[in-house]
């Protein structure tokens, strides 16, 4: 049977445990911003390098049998900001956005969705009112505010309708386009086509929908388009000419030094050019926890490759990032695999695979983690053509012939992929006395082992102080003295602590401890000369068997 995770309970225990905290909290915070407390931080960090391992320091065997090659940058965060206009980002980066004038909120228009009855007749019921909800409300939320709206509780009775859709309906409406100047070019962009998706029964005003936070009817304004990119200024002075954006991805910086890789490092096509670090979007909702947030971190791979052969790297990554969300303990089973659709690729993509996780808050369905997409040469092209360089691949066997690669891009949110990892490590266990542990991974867990005294009498503080110490320069690990023993493992249990190594009288005498093991909470006694050898076997065996999932 499927667990079933609340996702207010992992995020309760992140703040109580250390985990990731609201940005400015002492402030009230700030929405869409997070801080990474001291485990969290640790557990960010080891995805992150065991990414950048797999990528860079020891990339994975390819087709012909032998390594792939691929380097790595580290780029500005603000970079010219002519690379935005080339990139497109200047131009279309832009979400649908409404605004309610009672609430003062604003709301992503694609992420509104409106509870319309399934037996309403448009001509017969005309004073109808229409509660807005955010796509992700919970049905004992909606089934709530619907009776505080005095409305029929029971969801069943209800067809879910897009707020775009039934917005598109009255823009496209040729009798009244509701001041709407291009209404053609506006079904246009959201692909739609009113006449064979908006029925009949959709048919509805404007003034007879009720926002998602307010209990009037009409004061959810029309979906205008905004741009989700951070600006600054650059210098002194702060107008136009010296306006910046901070980056609203990493990959940019990769294309913006692929002439100076190329240049100064003895890289030749096929390769790869990787990189780690922060993005911003001015995200107009900030959601489900640090999901979707204003500020994160990605971990993306420019794959540099001759378009005949694309297929076949395409094929090759989709198979290596399979391997690695599951080593890391995301397990196949959890992940869907959508091969997007032609009319919803992105511009520049004939190809795109999203690697979809099932997060707490997707419930049946499931929300993205990675994309891999066929980029063509479309980013190489547009810095050419803007920054007036020639950014041509020569190939050194053939002088003669030069050409801007194709690009495949498996590009990973490292702070979703920190939420998949909490989220899959959450375990309820009603036998034990946290009522919870995190089953991490031993290569992912924040710490490996405890150090646990069992009193903090003089002669046991010594022993685990002692072998605390023989430990820390090879593993990372906790020196837990406070408390009776039963919290600390309590504790270590929520931190995802894979074993714990307590320290008793019969330390004392024979030099032994005893070993818990995290999930089974079965114990044993080793010599505290073999703990350290004992971690390194788990960690290997850990590591084997993962592999072998793989």
């Amino acid at each position: 049977m499927t667990q079933i995770k609340d996702m207010k309970d992992i995020v309760a225990l992140c703040k109580r445990r250390g985990f990731i905290f609201a940005a400015s909290d002492i402030y009230g915070g700030i929405n869409g911003f997070w801080d990474f407390g001291p485990l969290g931080t640790e557990l960010k960090n080891n995805l992150r390098d065991r990414w950048w391992k797999d990528m860079v320091l020891c990339p994975p065997i390819g087709p012909d049998g032998t390594p792939v090659e691929i380097v790595g940058v580290d780029s500005a965060i603000i970079q010219n900001p002519k690379c935005w206009e080339a990139s497109g980002h200047v131009g279309g980066f832009n979400d649908p956005m409404v605004d309610c004038k009672e609430s003062k909120k604003r709301y992503r228009a694609d992420h509104l969705i409106v509870y319309l009855p399934k037996s309403y007749d448009p001509e017969m019921d005309g004073a109808l009112l229409f509660p807005c909800f955010d796509k992700d409300e919970t049905p004992e939320d909606v089934e709530k505010r619907l009776k505080k709206l005095n409305l029929r509780s029971d969801i069943s009775q209800y067809e879910v309708i897009s707020f775009v859709d039934i917005k598109t309906w009255a823009y496209t409406n040729p009798n009244d386009d509701y001041g709407i100047s291009h209404p053609k070019n506006y079904c246009e962009q959201y692909k739609i086509d009113e006449l064979v998706r908006i029925p009949d029964s959709h048919k509805i005003l404007r003034d007879r929908i009720i926002g998602p936070d307010t209990k009037t009817v009409g004061t959810l304004g029309e979906p205008r388009m905004f741009n989700m990119m951070f600006h600054s200024y650059a210098g002194a002075a702060a107008g136009e000419e010296n306006k910046v954006y901070l980056r609203p991805e990493t990959c940019a910086g990769i294309f913006l030094n692929f002439k100076n890789v190329v240049d100064s490092s003895r890289v030749k096509v096929p390769f790869g050019i990787a990189q780690i670090g922060k993005a911003f979007r001015n995200e107009v909702t900030p959601r489900n926890f640090i999901f979707r947030s204003r500020e994160f971190e990605q971990m993306e791979l420019e794959w540099f490759c001759e378009e005949k052969d694309v297929p076949m790297w395409f094929d090759f990554w989709v198979e290596q990032r399979k391997r690695f969300w599951e080593s890391v303990g995301v397990p196949l089973n959890k992940l869907h695999f959508l091969d997007v659709p032609k009319e919803e690729l992105a511009h520049y993509s004939s190809r795109t695979i999203d690697f979809e996780y099932q997060f707490p808050f997707s419930g049946e369905g499931y929300d993205e983690l990675e994309g891999i997409a066929h980029r063509g040469n479309f980013d190489l092209t547009q810095h050419q053509e803007f920054s007036k360089t020639k950014l041509e691949y020569m190939d050194p066997q053939d002088p003669k012939n030069r050409y801007l690669p194709h690009v495949i891009e498996p590009s990973s949110g490292l702070t979703r992929g920190v939420l998949a990892l909490l989220s899959e490590a959450y375990t309820v266990d009603d036998s034990r006395p946290s009522g919870v542990y995190m089953n991490f991974t031993p290569e992912m867990a924040p710490k490996k082992a405890a150090i646990l005294p069992l009193t903090a009498k003089d002669d046991h503080v010594p022993l685990a102080q002692k072998l605390y110490l023989e430990l820390r320069e090879e593993f990372v690990v906790d020196l837990d003295i406070k408390q009776n023993i039963g919290k600390r493992y309590a504790r270590q249990d929520e931190i995802g602590t894979p074993y714990c190594f307590t320290i008793d009288n019969d330390t004392i005498n024979d030099q032994t401890v005893t070993v818990r093991e995290r999930n089974t909470m079965a114990q044993e006694r080793i010599h505290m000369d073999k703990v350290k050898e004992f971690l390194h076997e788990k960690m290997r065996a850990g590591a084997s068997a993962l592999k072998k999932a793989a």
